[in-house]
């Protein structure tokens, strides 16, 4: 399975953020000028809808980009749409990867990233980790743990919410209840007064555990700096020993 490198960037103003997300993950168009938004929808309806064609891309398009934009202004810097087969995996030769086709059956998820300034004085992340636990934990319907995570503290917090759908909204025409999951972690920074937010979200309920353990890899990853600057560093520090 390939990772791809993600930097947090979309606004200029917020510090960066480094994290990996795995193959099946179709980043959303976020940019800072509408031009930089419209160029990046167009490329991204083309990879999201692969098989299509301009009867498919050319309209969808603005509306990616409109998304992009109304995220943008939330303060989201980065947001991808996640699409995996659910069809049982055979016996496969070492480094090879199976392709399924849709109809073997998809499950999806959408995951953003924040940058959320805070009021936080100094650099003491489990100070700030500590208040974050404090303050999730106080609604009992959250289920809230501690994560020790490569780059620092961390704080996760699960929910589980049931929706009623209207009969207009169902394929039979039928009032039906739609059961959706949503992960979200915590990460402060070291380097300032800001946290980064992971909200991971599913109406794929069936899958809840690969789709928990996905995520738990994507925070492992989590890095305040350049991955790459770091692995010089070290490289260059190792060279001393």
């Amino acid at each position: 399975m390939t990772h791809a490198l993600h930097v947090t960037h979309a606004d200029e103003n917020l510090p960066p953020l480094w994290f990996f997300t795995p193959e099946g993950f179709f980043t959303l168009p976020l940019g800072l000028t509408p031009e930089e938004r419209a160029e990046r929808a167009h490329s991204f309806v083309r990879e999201l809808y692969s098989r299509g064609d301009d009867n498919i891309w050319e309209p969808a398009a603005p509306y990616y980009t409109a998304i992009a934009e109304l995220m943008g202004n939330t303060g989201v810097s980065y947001g991808a749409i996640a699409l995996f087969s659910t069809a049982e995996e055979g016996n496969t030769a070492d480094g090879e990867i199976t392709r399924h086709e849709p109809s073997d059956g998809v499950a999806q998820c959408a995951l953003t990233v924040g940058i959320v300034p805070t009021d936080q004085s100094g650099s003491d992340t489990d100070v700030v980790a500590q208040g974050i636990l404090a303050a999730l934990s106080s609604d009992p319907y959250n289920d809230v743990l501690w994560l020790d995570l490569p780059c620092g503290p961390a704080v996760s917090c699960i929910t589980v919410r049931e929706y009623s759908l209207n009969p207009e909204m169902t394929a039979n025409g039928e009032e039906a209840k739609l059961l959706t999951g949503q992960i979200q972690a915590h990460v402060p920074f070291p380097t300032g007064p800001f946290t980064a937010v992971f909200t991971l979200h599913t109406a794929s309920m069936d899958q809840w555990a690969e789709i928990y353990r996905m995520m738990t890899a994507i925070l492992q990853t989590v890095s305040f700096v350049d991955p790459a600057e770091a692995l010089a560093e070290e490289s260059t520090t190792g060279s001393y020993m």
